[in-house]
Order: structure tokens, then sequence, then C-alpha cells
């Protein structure tokens, strides 16, 4: 090893079930407190060190937190991470800021409601000390340079306080006869002279103790947070992913029907790079759900269809990627073909492995994880709450089935996590033969609902054959017996990039947990 900079390959045989305990709440709700629409989070992001950590919500407000507990110590990053973490250290966060990203507005020519809510934000390369961050709503991308600004005060005047009068403004001479203001003997000009007037003259031996600031301190500092740039009218419909390019200097925004590529310095021009929209919208069997780039080719970018299919995209190829280089998709089971077949299989949301060769998607049921390099199907299937099968017909009619279920793998690839029902989310392990399937609830008390189901990940859902488990045929019961609330749905959640630490959303409650 040199210096610790190399880093060890993952271990090949199945490691070991995590146990996950409760960090830190913000946000947290009291006992039949009603959460207001707005503050509903709906995104979380961190950035690429595991420092700074983003949440939007509906109201279209984006707040930042940073780390904390890595400031008590001397020494850089990389000499903490070889410290023992077994004396209860775990992440801890304090806010940070919050500034109002996006306003309702109101497109006239579609007569259409823009609502503020933050679907997505993503974490750009800092610079000179500053954060800077992408944030979008349905239509408008908006760019973001969070900065500490010295606030300067003034300490020092040049002239003895017990002279000066505080508070002395322009007066009139009434004795004179002119009329004319004048600046009394031992005042202090409020205004410059520029600004009272061509009748404004000083008295007769002009101004003795005129106060000007001799001495500026900046000991206090605001952090401050401006929109450098907006990216707007490029999308017909609602966007669903932005993602940044590893070049540092280009990312893309994907709606149903396009995907844009956009240069970061240039707001007013994209050019539209995927364009799914058939000559008659009557001919259209699918849509983009989800779109990203690949963590090192900058390249190289996968989307995800409303069909449960990858694309994997080269730009390299032509200017519109209207061919894709790989396709991935799992064949249906013969027989297996039900109404709700096609619903479920939408992919919500796809992520890549931080070592570029692995893709995680999201569709209802099932957390699937692919290999770039095998195309025939996916390496691991995992089922996310598999005991709701018997109730698609309720789902599909009080819409929850449409809902958007986020995912995300640890740094190290070894684990998955996705959200479900009732504020349950599940980790599994993607090593091979390892059967951790763990199920969390985002409370204070993570492992009070642990679910005991069959997990071991298979390799396609048609040789998992049908169980009937206690509890499962019984209205609002998962398999264990427990109740489950549709209402209280775990959408959003992000893994720390070099730790075993997530952060989930919970209504307007951010919860973050450790192992």
């Amino acid at each position: 090893m040199n210096g610790g900079d190399e880093v060890a390959a993952a271990p090949a045989g199945p490691s070991q079930p995590l146990e996950w305990k409760f960090s830190q709440v913000f946000g947290e709700r009291t006992a039949g407190e009603e959460v207001q629409e707005v503050d509903i989070i709906s995104a979380i992001e961190f950035d690429e060190t595991g420092d700074h950590l983003a949440t939007g919500d509906r109201g279209g407000r984006v707040v930042l937190f940073e780390r904390t507990d890595t400031k008590d110590h001397g020494g850089s990053r990389r000499d903490l991470e070889r410290m023992d973490y077994s004396i209860n250290r775990h992440p801890e966060f304090r806010y940070k800021t919050e500034f109002q990203s996006h306003e309702p507005e109101f497109d006239y020519l579609k007569s259409l409601e823009i609502e503020e809510k933050i679907n997505k934000i993503r974490w750009c390369q800092t610079a000179n000390g500053a954060l800077f961050l992408l944030s979008t709503n349905d239509k408008t991308i908006k760019f973001w340079k969070v900065q500490e600004k010295k606030v300067k005060k003034i300490s020092d005047m040049n002239v003895d306080p017990s002279k000066a009068l505080g508070n002395c403004s322009v007066a009139s001479s009434s004795n004179s006869g002119s009329g004319k203001p004048y600046l009394p003997n031992g005042g202090c000009l409020d205004r410059p002279p520029s600004l009272l007037g061509n009748d404004f003259e000083f008295p007769p031996g002009g101004i003795p103790s005129l106060r000007l600031p001799v001495v500026v301190t900046s000991n206090e500092t605001s952090l401050v947070a401006r929109c450098r740039r907006v990216y707007a009218h490029a999308h017909d419909y609602h966007i669903n992913s932005i993602s940044n390019n590893s070049d540092g200097e280009t990312f893309i925004s994907a709606d149903d029907l396009r995907i844009n590529l956009w240069n970061l310095e240039i707001s007013n021009q994209s050019f539209n790079i995927v364009d799914v929209k058939p000559a008659n919208m009557e001919d259209l069997t699918e849509v983009v759900t989800s779109a990203e780039f690949h963590p090192s080719h900058c390249n190289m970018l996968a989307y995800s269809s409303s069909k449960g299919s990858i694309r994997l995209i080269d730009l390299r190829q032509s200017a519109l990627c209207d061919s894709h280089a790989k396709l991935f998709e799992e064949q249906e089971a013969p027989g297996s073909r039900s109404f709700f077949t096609e619903i479920i299989a939408s992919i919500s949301d796809i992520k890549f492995a931080k070592d570029g060769r692995h893709i995680l998607s999201r569709d209802y049921m099932t957390l699937k994880l692919w290999d770039i390099n095998m195309d025939s199907g996916p390496v691991a299937t995992f089922q996310v709450h598999e005991y709701l099968r018997p109730k698609l017909c309720d789902l599909y009619e009080n819409d929850s089935i449409f809902d958007k279920f986020e995912c995300c793998l640890s740094g190290d690839g070894l684990r998955v996590a996705t959200g479900s029902y009732s504020n349950l989310f599940r980790v599994f392990g993607c090593t091979a033969g390892s059967s951790e399937a763990t199920t969390l609830e985002a409370s204070k008390d993570p492992m009070r609902r642990q679910v005991q189901t069959p997990s071991r990940p298979s390799r396609s859902l048609s040789s998992i054959t049908r169980v009937v488990r206690r509890g499962a045929e019984s209205p609002g019961v998962d398999a264990n017996g427990n109740s489950f609330d549709f209402t209280s749905k775990l959408l959003h959640l992000a893994w720390h990039p070099t730790e075993d630490s997530i952060a989930c959303a919970a209504a307007n409650s951010l919860y973050m947990y450790y192992a």
C-alpha cells in the first residue's frame, strides 16, 4: 500500500448484515401534528465528499446541511477515514442554510400552473470555497452558488464621539433669511451634497467634524445563495431527471419524451440528444422515466423507460442518439401477464454504481441490479414489498401504484436501498450469496419492524413462487401482521458516498442512520 492511497478490492464472499442505528432527525413531527403540503421533502442528495447534504421540498425551498463531526479533529479527510469508528463515532450534520429556489409560475400559453416543488437536486464541483448545485422543478432548472460573505462593519470614525452629534440632519436657517439648507457647526452630513439640491451651501468655515469611517472590520460571515443561471423553456413535459457529467462542464435534463444536453455556462441553448416522441402521439407506447450520466465516462449515459427497459447510449455515435448502444430488459415470463404488468414494470429511478460497472433500477415491486457488460437480464432481483401483490387492485384505485420510489447504492457497491410504505425502507446485500435484507422504519427506533421474509436475490421474477404468508391476505396487513399505511410513503433516500450512512425523508422529517 502506498500511503493508504490504494483501494482494496471488494470481498467476493457474502458480507455480514449491518446493524443500523438512529443518528439524528431534522423537522421531527410531534404526535398528531399536521404536516403542511409545502414542507414535504421531495429531493435528497449528498455531495461528492459526503460533507454536505441538500434537501428540496414541495414549497420550492432548498435546505443545506453540513457535517460537523469531522471539524472537531485535525488532519485531512483521509486521516479521519483511517480512524477506528468503533467508539460510537457516526456522521453528524447541522443545519447550514436554506433559500427559495423556485416560485409557483403560470404558463399563459398553455393555461398551466407550474408548481414550485423541487424534483431533483444535483451537486456540482466546488470552487474557491463556494458550493454549487443544480435544482429543478417541472420546467425550470437553476444553477445556485452558495458562499460565505464577510459582513463589513464600521468600528472607528475620524471624530471624537463626545463632540459629534449622533443623529443630526440638514437643517434650514431661518435667521439668515436665505432659506437655504446648511450643516450646523459640529454636525454630520447624512447625504452627499449631490443629493441635496442646487441650493445647498456649506456653513462659513467649512465642516469641522465630518464623520468618515476609518476602520472597517469584517469578522462576521453570512451565507449567501445566488442564482447564477436559469435554464428555462427547453422542456414541453415535466422534468423528471437532471444529471451532472463527469467532465464538470455539462449536464443533462430529461422529461417524458426528450433528453437535453446543457453546458453549465450557457443557459439559452441546449442540444436535444434523445427524442422518443412519435410523429403521431397516438403511437406513443413508452416514455422516459429517469436518466443519468456514467460516473466516469463523459460520453456515456443511461435512461429508463415506462416499459421497464434501460438503454445505454454513447454520445460519440451520433448527435441525436436515436439508437442505443445496449438495451437492458427482462423477458416476461409466459402466462404471467396481467392488467397491472406494464404499470408495475415502469422504472421510477436508476443509479450507476460508483465503479460504473453496475446500474441499479427500481420499479414498483422490485429492485434490479444490472451489469452493463451483460444485457441478458439483471444479475440480481430484490423483492421490496411482495406482500402487496394481492393488493394491486386497491393500489391502482387509490393511485398508489403510480408512486415513484427512488433507490441508492452504497459507496463500496456491496449494498442497495430503497423505500416502501408505512415509512419503511429496505437494505439488501448484493454480493454473491448474500441473504441480507433488512427492513427499517424512518423513526428513532429503526429496527422496530423487522420483516422476516425470504429475501435471497433471484435471477428473475419468473423463478419466484407465490407463497401465501400469514397475514398477507388480510386488508392493510403485511407479511408479519403489521398494518401498513399507503399515505406514509418513503420515496426519497440517499446513501453517503464513503460511509454506511443513509438519509431518508418521511413527509417533512429528515432521518439519518448509520451502521
